[in-house]
């Protein structure tokens, strides 16, 4: 009797085990639910896994950022060929030298060369960093007014982004020295992407740009030069 007792027992322990691990019991089975409930964690389990591998916040290809927008150096001369200028007024003291060669004059520059009052280039060199300059000393008589301030502020102080790019782009061009060479013709500004971002420097975290303030950063940007040049002008452009 005992053996047969044993007998029962090790036989109801194997069919509690396979209703526990087995979800297709049948009906009249005891432990049909428990199997049930069994499938029903692993099934959730597998569909939390499966979305969680699918999810976009998991997959690197998905949140990778893709490369920063460059400035084609032929869209920055296209604007550089804008605003630059064959003339420029540089120093007021200029002019007062008798340009001897005086080994202590105060009118030279550190390297042995003369501080000038003005300068001149066959095609469009500098973006002045002035608005407009008036020498009253002994270069009396010269002035001058940037074609940038005409033209960008010619209705006030002060511009918002969208009027600097759409008035720079009104400006009239023409192929400066420096930078890739692109003819009048095939000048067209198309993409304002260039525009915006000199914007952003000249502007800073600010919404409109001053004509003051235009002025002080181009000579930042020129490195304390009172004229931007080609070399500068592209180095703080494509930064």
């Amino acid at each position: 009797m005992l053996r047969n007792f044993l007998n029962l027992f090790l036989l109801a322990n194997i069919a509690c085990i396979q209703g526990f691990i087995s979800p297709s019991s049948s009906s009249s089975s005891p432990f049909r639910s428990k199997g049930s409930f069994s499938y029903t964690i692993t099934t959730t389990t597998t569909r939390t896994q499966l979305y969680s591998s699918s999810s976009p916040s998991s997959s690197s290809s998905d949140t990778t950022i893709g490369p920063l927008q460059t400035v084609d150096p032929k869209e920055a001369v296209k604007i550089f060929g804008r605003l630059a200028e064959k003339y420029i007024l540089l120093d007021d003291s200029g002019g007062m030298c008798c340009y001897s060669a005086c080994s202590d004059c105060e009118f030279r520059l550190p390297d042995g060369g003369y501080k000038m009052a003005d300068q001149s280039a066959a095609r469009p060199k500098w973006i002045p960093s002035y608005d407009e300059r008036k020498f009253a000393s002994a270069s009396a008589g010269k002035e001058h007014v940037s074609n940038w301030s005409k033209g960008i502020f010619c209705t006030g102080p002060n511009v918002t982004k969208g009027e600097f790019v759409e008035r720079v782009k009104e400006m009239s061009f023409a192929p400066p020295l420096g930078g890739p060479y692109v003819s009048a013709s095939s000048a067209g500004i198309e993409d304002d992407y260039a525009l915006e971002k000199l914007f952003d420097l000249l502007a800073g975290e600010k919404e409109k740009l001053t004509k003051h303030r235009m002025g002080k950063r181009i000579k930042e940007l020129g490195n304390g030069s009172e004229g931007l040049v080609w070399s500068d002008f592209i180095v703080a452009l494509t930064a």
